[in-house]
């Protein structure tokens, strides 16, 4: 009874399947459990990253951003959370970064095997003007003249409805990570298909997106940004 009761545990993924919000154990604040990032101990007593909240085992709940993960490690908050000694790499943060990064270019190299990508500017341009496109994806490390034109278009459409752009432009991952997702070299711009692999993927830039920009306080805003 007493563990059901701790504020900072969940008591693992299989009972709190219903839970829509956690307190971040830094913040203490109650927030929805997709501004949050869940962290468990592994069996080799290492805190490590559960973004698909599935691994077994109590969790401990910490604001997605960067900062926030900062300040657990420096304040000792996961052996505090945990009740225990626990390992907690100093490069924690970062390796949380690297493991969204990952998460995200796993969901579009699903989305690829699933049809729902094309890449190339000649095609991304194409599909754009057949109104094909529920997301524009450009690498972060791209030539600014080609974003700019592939950009237009999607200004373009939203002036011909009347109102602000619709299609959300995701420009989260570096060129050399597009082509490892989609298995080809030089990617700098892709457009992705509507379908539920686009669905996700497009649902872990957004924590990608909060987990950089949520330190400026505008998690909110962001999110909105890696999909509108």
């Amino acid at each position: 009874m007493l563990a059901q009761a701790d504020p900072d545990l969940d008591d693992g993924p299989r009972t709190q399947k219903s839970a829509t919000t956690r307190m971040c154990a830094v913040s203490r604040e109650v927030r929805p459990i997709d501004e949050l990032i869940r962290f468990v101990v592994a069996p080799t007593g290492e805190v490590i990253p559960d973004l698909k909240r599935k691994l077994p085992g109590r969790g401990l709940w910490v604001s997605a951003s960067r900062r926030s993960v900062a300040e657990a490690v420096r304040r000792h908050q996961f052996s505090k959370g945990f009740k225990r000694d626990v390992r907690v790499a100093p490069t924690l943060p970062t390796d949380t970064d690297t493991l969204l990064v990952r998460s995200v270019t796993e969901a579009l190299a699903m989305a690829a095997k699933a049809g729902q990508v094309v890449s190339g500017f000649g095609k991304v341009e194409d599909a754009l003007n057949r109104n094909e496109t529920a997301a524009l994806i450009h690498a972060s490390d791209g030539a600014a003249d080609g974003i700019r034109k592939l950009d237009a278009i999607v200004g373009q459409r939203g002036e011909k409805r009347g109102e602000s752009p619709v299609i959300p432009v995701v420009n989260v991952l570096t060129s050399e990570e597009l082509d490892l997702a989609l298995g080809r070299s030089n990617v700098i711009h892709a457009a992705l298909l509507a379908g539920p692999a686009s669905k996700t993927f497009l649902s872990r830039c957004q924590m990608l997106v909060r987990y950089r920009m949520a330190d400026d306080d505008k998690t909110a805003e962001a999110a909105r940004n890696s999909r509108a």
